[in-house]
């Protein structure tokens, strides 16, 4: 057998040996260019196969969820002072709460201060720790019985919204106007 980099007769026992990222049966001579493989048992060589990496997903594969927003629901407007009242009540600072919540310190103070507003994520797992009510149904706007029986045939308009009477418009002094 021959040496695959010098190109000399072998003399004993031919050597595998990783040269430039190439494996070549050489001499113990050449054997000293790369670093030398030695053989691993089966199993292990097929352990040691690489595997086949999965293509990325194409835009046919993935799935697009949209973002559902619920809009039956809203935060109640005193949402800051009702956690730090429940935190205090049950004697818990800051650091407490957030490891309990798995929650950033800075995060919880800042929610506290009003500096920031809960997700739904969050405020959901604020009422648990704290067994307190953040999230309610929304309140739906009730507008007087005159304007929604002339509105029930047909859609709300801004002229429904802002209405001005007669009577408003007579008492109304027009010196006060301020030309424009």
């Amino acid at each position: 057998m021959q040496c695959e980099v010098c190109g000399n007769r072998i003399a004993g026992k031919p050597l595998k040996v990783i040269i430039e990222g190439a494996k070549l049966i050489v001499c113990a001579q050449c054997s000293k260019l790369g670093r030398i493989c030695y053989d691993e048992p089966k199993h292990e060589r097929l352990m040691a196969r690489p595997r086949k990496m999965l293509a990325p997903p194409t835009a046919q594969m993935k799935k697009t969820q949209a973002a559902v927003v619920d809009t039956t629901q809203e935060l109640v407007e005193n949402f800051d002072v009702k956690i730090r009242q429940a935190r205090e009540g049950f004697g818990l600072s800051h650091e407490e709460l957030g490891r309990r919540l798995n929650e950033k310190v800075s995060l919880l103070r800042k929610i506290e201060t009003g500096k920031m507003v809960p997700n739904n994520r969050l405020a959901k797992m604020l009422e648990r720790a704290l067994k307190i009510q953040l999230i309610v149904p929304t309140k739906e706007e009730k507008f007087p019985e005159s304007h929604t029986a002339k509105t029930a045939s047909r859609e709300l308009t801004l002229g429904d919204l802002v209405h001005i009477s007669k009577e408003d418009r007579k008492r109304e002094d027009p010196t006060e106007r301020k030309p424009s």
